[in-house]
């Protein structure tokens, strides 16, 4: 069955992770992603826990959002490569890039010269903050738009200030958001015949995932604060709790499912104790009640209060590493997990996030070492064997 993507083909110029991760994406539907990278390889495939993964240039972090992708190696500095480049855009349906602004365009490929070239190319330019504004040329990471963004001030405890997300959540935003754009674009060709220029930022694609609590703010005057591990319905039922060997996280915020604890836990003379008779109470004698349920969570583990609660229908999760999440049986019923082959053998990684009838998201093809696929590419495009050999020699790649 095709997939949504099949026939698409990607020029992706994109490196570390926001770029990357929305290219594969879209390579996980069925577009043909030929990732462009300088000789010897980007940074990213150098970060990782231990050197042996360092020294194959195949980091963890690397492979998780560039396999499927074909690969070419080429020195953009050198003008060769650039028209290189020139002849690859005749064929190619979208360009992906994630350097600052400008940078395409001193190189020589930016968006005037490529659609100049491919008039129907779509071109994604994702960055810190865009293509305009007093802050596009302003270096950008992750964690710099975690805190100007406001994610900071609303994660972790008033006690302890403000933490960044354990992962990088505004590469991770920005790059979906890049995916959904381009998906966009490639519709809205379908019956316009026109390409365009997308401009992707993080700050604005952050900001998108935080509407509620933007809203909170332009519309209320709410400014809101750290409430540590409370859900933002500031229900006292809806937090972490301590049990047996641990802790579990309880997310029962509707008076149902407070029946439903109270039930489950062994304690449903709560129901007619006036100091928990609603919401208000509930929360005006928050730490007698946390008292109560931590007293009865004392008497099992997480994994034993995690079934109890989910029989009784009052949500809950017992708190998982990465190690326990990726060997959870609902992950493998849904292969999110997905097999492949790698350089050095077999691996698994992380597919698409959501399921199609048919001709949805897989994983076909395993990681590519740095210039795998040059020449294939380079013959697509038209060069001769003897003319491909002669640009190797000249350093290109």
């Amino acid at each position: 069955m095709s997939k949504p993507f099949s026939g698409t083909r990607i020029l992706d110029f994109t490196q570390v992770f926001a770029g990357p991760f929305a290219s594969y994406q879209l390579s996980l539907l069925g577009a043909d992603v030929i990732k462009v990278e300088r000789p010897g390889g980007e940074d990213m495939r150098r970060s990782a826990p231990n050197a042996s993964w360092t020294d194959d240039t195949m980091s963890p972090a690397w492979i998780a959002v560039n396999a499927n992708k074909r690969n070419i190696a080429l020195d953009l500095k050198h003008p060769k490569a650039i028209e290189i480049v020139k002849r690859l855009v005749k064929d190619a349906d979208v360009v992906m890039e994630n350097f600052r602004p400008g940078v395409m365009d001193r190189l020589g490929i930016g968006y005037e010269v490529l659609s100049e070239i491919n008039p129907g190319v779509i071109y994604c330019a994702v960055s810190g903050f865009g293509q305009s504004g007093p802050e596009k040329n302003t270096p950008s990471y992750d964690g710099k738009i975690q805190a100007l963004s406001g994610i900071m001030s609303i994660t972790g405890h008033e006690a302890s200030g403000p933490v960044r997300a354990g992962f990088a959540v505004c590469d991770a935003l920005s790059g979906m958001t890049a995916a959904f754009a381009v998906s966009s674009a490639l519709f809205q060709r379908t019956h316009t015949g026109r390409g365009q220029l997308i401009d992707v930022a993080m700050l604005d694609s952050t900001l998108t995932f935080l509407s509620p609590g933007v809203c909170d703010y332009t519309l209320a005057g709410h400014n809101q604060g750290q409430f540590g591990n409370q859900a933002i319905s500031r229900k006292p039922t809806a937090n972490l709790f301590k049990v047996k060997d641990g802790h579990i996280l309880l997310a029962v915020n509707s008076e149902g499912q407070f029946a439903n604890l109270c039930k489950a836990i062994g304690r449903p003379a709560l129901l007619d104790d006036p100091r928990f008779a609603d919401w208000p109470a509930r929360s005006e004698n928050e730490a007698a009640l946390r008292e109560i349920i931590e007293t009865a969570f004392a008497e099992a583990d997480a994994e034993t209060w995690e079934a109890r609660l989910a029989a009784a229908d009052a949500p809950a999760g017992r708190i998982n590493s990465i190690a326990g999440a990726v060997q959870h049986p609902q992950l493998e019923h849904r292969d999110v997990l997905q097999k492949t082959e790698g350089p050095n053998g077999p691996m698994t990684i992380v597919g698409s996030g959501f399921k199609l009838a048919h001709g949805g998201g897989s994983v076909e093809r395993g990681p590519a070492i740095v210039g795998e696929h040059t020449d294939e590419i380079l013959r697509e495009a038209g060069f001769e064997v003897a003319e491909i050999e002669s640009l190797r020699k000249e350093g290109l790649f």
